[in-house]
């Protein structure tokens, strides 16, 4: 699978995966900061913004579609960041290619299972009726009673786009979102260990990452460290997005 990417400035390779429900645009800002130093490329992941949709999703398949993407550019390897969903892709992939992977920034994520904390946006979503959508507004509207947080609510809006035929359709795939929900919220399924250097990036006021996940990612990245944000929730990248930079190219350029 070809996924669509954003490209900025030169360098060494720098690969960033965007999290559930989210697409490369959402990192238009972090990336162009660390192209600065880096061959920045942002990818819309399978089922997500431009990338092509299909039936199946799981970590393995999305994996292959990163290699198949640095394949494609012809790089042996290069550095990894991801968020959230596209943090535990990002840590599948050095699990199982880990020759391929330079350095790895893991932002707000384990590779754990995760309570379902998604199947109410899923709902919501599902029960949206696009073909009635009068415009963006309306489909606000809709949502609000069952995702009250207006700024969760504008980042998928985000993705609600236009057919051809002048309805409305969601960039990300639904249906196969929802389908592959348990599987995407559970453990990552790749065994064996990543070696290189790692950091974990958490938000001080996220529940993503606890000291409880530590004794499970030191199994798989015993090289890891990790830094807080003061100040940040879950979204580290959006709420703090210049200590957010800092950190990552600091962690990045010593590691290069």
């Amino acid at each position: 699978m070809q996924l669509h990417s954003l490209s900025y400035g030169q360098g060494e390779p720098l690969v960033i995966l965007h999290g559930l429900f989210g697409s490369a645009d959402n990192w238009q800002t972090v990336g162009k900061r660390l192209a600065a130093d880096f061959h920045v490329h942002a990818l819309d992941l399978r089922n997500h913004g431009h990338s092509p949709h299909a039936p199946d999703m799981d970590y393995p398949l999305m994996a292959a579609d990163v290699a198949e993407f640095l394949d494609s550019r012809n790089l042996p390897s290069a550095s990894l960041l991801g968020h959230s969903l596209g943090g535990k892709v990002a840590m599948q992939f050095a699990l199982s290619s880990p020759n391929r992977v330079s350095q790895l920034v893991v932002v707000d994520v384990a590779p754990r299972a995760y309570p379902p904390w998604h199947r109410q946006i899923l709902a919501a979503l599902q029960a949206l009726d696009l073909p009635t959508l009068r415009d963006r507004q309306q489909a606000d509207s809709a949502l609000a009673s069952d995702i009250p947080d207006r700024s969760l609510r504008q980042f998928l809006l985000k993705s609600l786009a236009r057919a051809e035929t002048g309805a409305f359709r969601w960039r990300f795939n639904l249906e196969a979102l929802a389908t592959h929900y348990q599987q995407l919220n559970g453990a990552l399924p790749a065994a064996g260990k990543f070696d290189g250097p790692v950091l974990f990036v958490r938000g001080q006021n996220s529940v993503y990452l606890s000291e409880n996940d530590w004794p499970a990612i030191r199994e798989k990245f015993p090289a890891a460290r990790q830094e807080i944000i003061a100040g940040a929730g879950h979204w580290v990248h959006a709420e703090a997005p210049e200590t957010f930079v800092a950190v990552v190219l600091k962690y990045l350029k010593e590691n290069s």
